[in-house]
């Protein structure tokens, strides 16, 4: 068992902490907002992300996580430290730094006087090119100079919504130092998981991850703007992605076209990566055309709900389907819902909308939504309903109630989710993203 030190309790600090915890180490996770940390302490997580509620309380009562204020209860004992604070978007597109800045510093002000055995410093949080260079600097700065520490990147790929499950069944491992026994020592903690352990320098590690969300997001604008040709010529764009998908070389699991990626990662990895490659005085041509097709497929769905609807939403009532990013997960970050609602009220648009977990998560995003109790209230009086977000209990409702509770018959399905022949069948004017 290891003594395991997590600074951050956000979406990534939490979930590595808990699991770490439930591998049988001993975790202490640091946050700097109190009334956060008793909530923790009390088995009630800030975030919605299944399974992960039960983990913790499980592990608390078990004492093996422990949440707290205090770096130096954290650091007390502990062989390694999570970096795991957020980084966001900064207005021009690059990440913002200061919150690993000031757990980097925090950690060289606290850990020197925690045991005489190196520290082994973990960045989890997605950082810049270099990131590994710069933490190691902030800490040397701050303790003294015959205190020993390595620094590791290992990047997450954790999906909102799978979180829990990504991180006991992961792909991969990867672990970036230039210190190769601190990247073996870190890989000791995830061989209970059994994954294929990749260990690299530190800017390759931190690259891996660039590379990876830029690819998925690539994907999807790929196929979104695929969709757009094949609404245009009358193709269906869900068979489309079914007949790729038996080419052995193409993965077609992120060809789904709809409205767009949101979320904490794809966009803005997808724009750091952009602003890295600017500075470098390289142009990001596919990245930026990645980006311009993203924001392009929310405009394109507004546009048709107006078209759908005879040219004018002033004084329509509009249901919407889903508010988060996607499903499972209450996180509105770029969510294309924002977008696409935000603009169908600067038309005039009423909207009401339902959301099994994000509506209280919307209410900092948007504003003027007269909030419903579940789909069938959502089509109350409305002159159109839209999916925007594919909750597996929107996969199942009684169609032709929904219709019957409808003052129109306009169905723009975000998501692709609906067979347009039923929906039809059902009294739908329907339309989905790429389908003739």
């Amino acid at each position: 068992m290891s003594k395991i030190a997590v600074i951050g309790t956000g979406y990534v600090g939490l979930v590595t902490g808990t699991c770490f915890a439930d591998l049988g180490n001993e975790v202490v996770c640091v946050d700097v907002i109190e009334e956060k940390v008793k909530l923790l302490n009390r088995g009630i997580s800030p975030i919605y992300e299944p399974g992960l509620e039960e983990i913790i309380a499980r592990n608390l009562k078990a004492k093996r996580l422990h949440f707290t204020t205090s770096y130096e209860q954290a650091l007390d004992g502990a062989q390694v430290a999570f970096i795991a604070v957020g980084t966001p978007e900064s207005p021009d597109g690059s990440a913002d730094m200061k919150y690993v800045q000031q757990a980097a510093r925090s950690i060289g002000k606290y850990a020197p006087g925690r045991s005489s055995q190196p520290l082994i410093i973990v960045n989890k949080s997605t950082v810049p090119i270099g990131t590994g260079d710069l933490v190691g600097q902030l800490i040397r700065k701050e303790c003294p100079p015959e205190f020993k520490l390595a620094v590791v990147s290992n990047p997450e790929f954790l999906r909102e919504g799978q979180a829990v499950f990504d991180f006991m069944h992961p792909d991969r491992i990867v672990l970036g130092s230039e210190e190769r026994w601190a990247g073996e020592d870190v890989a000791q903690l995830y061989e209970p998981l059994g994954a294929p352990v990749m260990v690299t320098d530190l800017r390759t590690a931190e690259m891996i991850k660039y590379a990876s969300n830029a690819l998925l997001a690539t994907y999807i604008s790929y196929i979104n703007e695929i969709a757009l040709i094949c609404e245009r010529l009358g193709a269906d764009v869900k068979e489309v992605v079914r007949g790729m998908g038996y080419d052995k070389r193409i993965n077609a699991q992120f060809l789904q076209a709809g409205v767009g990626f949101g979320g904490s990662c794809f966009p803005k990895d997808v724009k750091a990566l952009a602003h890295m490659a600017e500075k470098v005085e390289t142009t990001p041509h596919i990245l930026n055309s990645v980006l311009a097709v993203n924001q392009a497929a929310r405009d394109l769905f507004t546009e048709k709900v107006v078209r759908m609807l005879g040219g004018s939403v002033r004084g329509k009532k509009i249901g919407v389907l889903g508010l988060s990013f996607k499903a499972d997960t209450d996180d509105m970050r770029e969510s294309p819902a924002i977008d696409i609602i935000k603009g169908l009220q600067e038309q005039g648009a009423k909207i009401q909308a339902f959301d099994p977990v994000a509506m209280e998560a919307s209410r900092e995003s948007l504003d003027g939504i007269k909030y419903c109790d579940d789909a069938y209230g959502t089509a109350e009086d409305a002159d159109a309903l839209l999916l925007i977000t594919a909750w597996n209990e929107f996969k199942q409702l009684d169609m032709r109630r929904l219709r019957e509770a409808m003052n129109g018959s306009v169905f723009v399905d975000g998501r692709n989710i609906y067979d347009p022949i039923e929906m039809r069948e059902a009294g739908f004017v329907y339309s989905g993203v790429g389908r003739s």
